[in-house]
This record gives structure tokens, C-alpha cells and sequence, in this order.
């Protein structure tokens, strides 16, 4: 004989499941977006930093491009995608400013080809020795 006709009952036992699945390529992209945005706040100290050493040797050295030297090299940056520009120097006493800019790159996987390339700047202000 056969089993008598029963509804199904609706307990949600897979739904969890099914929500963890949608949920988790959102979860991905944030993660991946921290991780950019880490990359990013990295790059931008160094590049303070690189400004603060192009100042620096800036306020020492009337040679600029030692200073733009010392700026570039003084970051572990690319030094290809940095320009230092330096201003200032007219005497003992008076100020030098240096500025740089970074062409940083994205190349966190899909966070990166959403941003593009980003423009960051760092500038520092020395007085001449």
C-alpha cells in the first residue's frame, strides 16, 4: 500500500546556505577594497615622506636635483611615476617647499580595475640652513 499524500513542509534548512552564497561575492569585493584602500594610505605616507626628504636635503644642498634624488629614492616608490618639484631657496633663514606627486597604481585584482590610477600628493616645508 501506498504512503497516504503528504504537503512538504517548509523548515528552511537550505537557506543559510543560499544566503551565504549571494552574500558572499559582496563580502569578497569589500574585503578586496579594504585591502586597496590599505594599499593606498601606504602609498600616500611615503609620499609625504619622499617630500619631507626632498625638503630636507633641499635645505641643506643648494643643488636641487640631489634633493629630487634624495626624494625619490628616499620612498620604496616607483621612482618613474614621481615628480618632485622644489621651491623656494632664496637664502639662509628663508624656506624651501617640496612637492611631490605619485602616479600610484590599483592593481588589487577587480577593486583596482573599478579605481584606475590615482593621483596622490605630499608637500613639506623646511627652512634653509
Amino acid at each position: 500500500m501506498e504512503a497516504p499524500w503528504r504537503p512538504h513542509r517548509r523548515d528552511g534548512s537550505g537557506q543559510a546556505t543560499v544566503e551565504a552564497a549571494l552574500l558572499l561575492p559582496f563580502v569578497a569585493l569589500l574585503l578586496l577594497a579594504v585591502v586597496q584602500v590599505g594599499v593606498l594610505v601606504r602609498a600616500q605616507v611615503l609620499v609625504t615622506h619622499a617630500a619631507r626628504e626632498a625638503a630636507r636635503a633641499a635645505a641643506v644642498d643648494p643643488d636641487t636635483s640631489a634633493a629630487v634624488d634624495a626624494g625619490k629614492h628616499a620612498a620604496s616608490l616607483d621612482a618613474n611615476r614621481m615628480r618632485i618639484d622644489i621651491e623656494g631657496r632664496a637664502g639662509r633663514g628663508s624656506h624651501v617647499t617640496a612637492r611631490a606627486t605619485y602616479h600610484s597604481p590599483t592593481n588589487v585584482p577587480l577593486i583596482g580595475a573599478l579605481l584606475g590610477d590615482i593621483d596622490l600628493e605630499g608637500e613639506a616645508t623646511m627652512r634653509v640652513e
